[in-house]
Formats: C-alpha cells, structure tokens, sequence
C-alpha cells in the first residue's frame, strides 16, 4: 500500500513541475528554434532593435494604438502591455492566418503558444515581442483568446517600402 501511495505522490509531484513548466508567458522560455519567415516578417534579435512601439491591451477588448506604421527592413520592439484584469495575448499575422488561429482557439482554448510571433500576458504585466518586419504590405494583430477577437480585439499595421 506505502508503494502505491509513493508512486501516486511520484506522480502527482511530476504533473505539477511540469504544469508549471508550460506556463503561457508568451515565447520566452522555449528552447530556441531558427527563426522561420512569416507574410509578415521574421523574429528580429532585441539588440537590432531600433525603436520600442508599445501596444496596450484591456478589458474593453482594444488595442492602442489600433494602427502602427514600420518601414520594411525595420526590427521593433513591441513593448506589450497588459491593463486589464483577465489574461490577453497578441498575435501578428495576415487576416487568413489570425482567422484561422481563432478558430482552433475556440476549439482549443488552453492553446500553447510559443511562436515569436505571439505572446501571452497577464493582468498587469507586460511583454516584449521584437519582430523584423522584412515583408510590405499592410497586416493585422490580434487576442485570440475565445471571444476577445469576436468582442473586437484586432488591431492592423503597415510596412512601408
């Protein structure tokens, strides 16, 4: 009985480390991958960065600024800031792409995201997300999190030539 009830201490101890472990903080703390090219641009390195453009969330389902500009070529920091009381999260990406995203997020709420072209943040913390925006064209962000991007919560930017 001593080893059933150690194997099931075992257990749980190992559930719960690894709970933890998989945290949703957005993309820092994954084991690094090679960055892959996107529509919209590619992962840049913080230390490229020329400049910080900060995108505030809340718990009206907005985004401000709702439209930022970059020229192609340009790594930005997005300095992500979380004023609301509940979970949000960013994603950059076409219209197809964030469409599609949201649609397993509702399928999939507790979702894992670990790609550096998202991030998750908690009422009151903030992120940073550095992008090189090498793509121009005009593109759309978003919080995926079911019923934030129904209620709304998208925003769009422009990469200039």
């Amino acid at each position: 009985m001593k080893a059933l009830q150690s194997i099931a201490a075992c257990a749980l101890l190992i559930s719960a480390t690894a709970s933890f472990s998989h945290e949703n903080t957005g993309h820092h703390g994954h084991a690094p991958t090679a960055p892959q090219q996107q529509a919209w641009g590619i992962a840049g390195q913080a230390g490229k960065a020329t400049r910080t453009i900060t995108l505030r969330m809340t718990d009206d389902m907005r985004f401000t600024p709702a439209h930022f500009e970059v020229k192609r070529g340009e790594t930005v920091r997005l300095r992500v800031e979380n004023k609301g009381q509940v979970l949000h999260e960013v994603v950059l990406g076409t219209q197809a792409s964030l469409d599609e995203h949201a649609a397993m997020m509702r399928q999939h709420p507790g979702m894992e995201h670990g790609e550096a072209y998202m991030s998750h943040v908690k009422p009151g913390r903030k992120d940073d997300l550095v992008w090189n925006f090498n793509r121009a064209g005009s593109f759309d962000f978003a919080c995926l999190i079911p019923g934030h991007f129904e209620a709304g919560m998208r925003g769009s930017f422009t990469v200039t030539p």
